[in-house]
């Protein structure tokens, strides 16, 4: 069973990049068990990101009238 792959917003990169820097430089000082946690949550997050990117279908652009 193939699953849908649908096209992703540009936010959603941005907030895993982020995400994952915030939680590398500031959760990891305060628990590392929630820093490794939330650092592979925004991975998971990004590779999601990137396979969006790559396999999803691309939606024609509407010809300009003139």
């Amino acid at each position: 069973m193939a699953f849908p792959i649908v096209p992703l917003r540009s936010s959603f990169m941005v907030t895993s990049i982020v995400g994952f820097f915030v939680s590398i430089y500031f959760v990891m000082s305060l628990s590392k068990t929630w820093g490794f946690t939330f650092t592979l949550f925004f991975v998971m997050m990004f590779a999601a990101s990137l396979i969006s990117m790559t396999y999803a279908p691309v939606a024609e652009k509407p010809s300009k009238r003139e």
